[in-house]
């Protein structure tokens, strides 16, 4: 599984459990995790998407 696709599982069971009506608390910390997912999707190179044997 290459990085992109665990970053973007990961945002959707985070996504998930926001859905579930959190607790303000959780609520923040699940944001906080959404945005470094975010931050580090953008971060990626190109050839960083692609894992070994996803070629």
């Amino acid at each position: 599984m290459s990085t992109v696709a665990k970053l973007l599982a990961r945002k959707e069971r985070l996504l998930a459990q926001l859905e579930s009506d959190p607790g303000p608390n959780e609520r923040e910390e699940i944001e906080r995790q959404i945005a470094q997912i975010e931050t580090a999707l953008s971060l990626l190179e190109p050839g960083d998407a692609v894992g070994p044997g996803d070629e």
